[in-house]
């Protein structure tokens, strides 16, 4: 029996790594096409994320694309649980790598629009110039991964690939410490539930006992 589970595991193991990390085509393409992010260029966007994301912020309610893109961009992100998660924009292998590509592309398309339109020209330019800066300086077009020529729809949101949460180390070692942390701190909050009420009940008994005999034993010998 012992055996036979062994072989199931390694079997699902298998499996896992035989459906990891595979293209995933949008499902839905109604909404604005997202362009690929090599691996290079969505270390460099991630860098600049927050300033990006401050830009389209004003001039979304300006502009409807940004603000589709803003949209889809925020929802993304929280998808990739904040990116959070160890090694998700560093590692290809990560099960978050794919998902943090799409929200990545979303702000450098955001971008690009914000270049094109005539609110705040001057911040949008500077912040292109350094983002593109960075991005020769790190020769980030070169950097590829299987990821680097996936396009993405604000229509069609990524999630995670769970096939791979077993089989990446620092995610599975994250998990496992949240669970962990998550069980301490339940455990410590049920004992401070249950155990008050017995302290309560402790504390109410003693005051409830008779008062002990106070009176020197030379006063009852004079009774």
């Amino acid at each position: 029996m012992i055996r036979l589970n062994f072989f199931l595991f390694v079997a699902l193991l298998l499996s896992a790594s035989a459906d990891a990390h595979s293209r995933r085509a949008p499902s839905d393409t109604s909404g604005i096409s997202v362009p690929a992010l090599t691996h290079g260029q969505m270390a460099v966007i991630g860098n600049y994320r927050a300033e990006i994301d401050e830009l389209a912020a004003w001039v979304a309610p300006r502009d409807y694309q940004v603000r589709k893109l803003l949209t889809f961009a925020r929802q993304q992100y929280a998808r990739c649980f904040w990116g959070l998660m160890p090694r998700s924009i560093e590692d290809e292998a990560s099960p978050f790598n794919e998902c943090s590509h799409a929200y990545l592309a979303a702000d450098r398309a955001m971008l690009m629009r914000i270049v094109e339109l005539p609110y705040w020209p001057q911040m949008a330019t500077d912040l292109r110039d350094r983002v593109e800066e960075s991005m020769i300086r790190q020769n980030a077009s070169l950097v590829l991964c299987m990821f680097s020529a996936t396009s993405f729809n604000t229509a069609s949101l990524i999630n995670p690939d769970f096939h791979d949460f077993l089989l990446h180390i620092p995610t599975l070692l994250t998990i496992l410490a949240a669970f962990a942390l998550s069980a301490t701190l339940l455990a410590a909050g049920l004992f401070a539930i249950v155990g008050l009420p017995v302290a309560n009940s402790r504390t109410t008994a003693r005051a409830g006992d008779n008062p002990p005999d106070l009176e020197p034993d030379a006063t009852k010998r004079s009774r």
